[in-house]
């Protein structure tokens, strides 16, 4: 599994990206659950604001099944993802 996040916004606007490839992982199955969490519909996400000035935008790629978010609305299981792939990927 191919996992993208690119982050942009924020204070300086500077574009962030990093990609994970899971495939043959021993914790393969562990990024895959949080992948599919992050990818679910978040009912207040399509409901709620746009997000904060000078805050964050991300787009989270999964296997070509991309979700769009923003600060302070990320689910408990985008947050996770984003900084797991951001850490890891870069």
């Amino acid at each position: 599994m191919k996992i993208e996040v690119v982050r942009t916004g924020g204070f300086a606007g500077i574009e962030r990206r990093a990609e994970v490839d899971t495939s043959g992982r021993p914790d393969e199955q562990e990024w895959r659950d949080l992948a599919e969490q992050a990818l679910s519909p978040h009912p207040l996400a399509a409901e709620g604001p746009g997000g904060v000035r000078d805050g964050f935008a991300y787009l989270i790629t999964v296997d070509g099944r991309t979700v769009s978010c923003q600060d302070p609305h990320l689910t408990d299981a985008q947050r996770g993802l984003i900084t797991r792939v951001l850490k890891e990927g870069a």
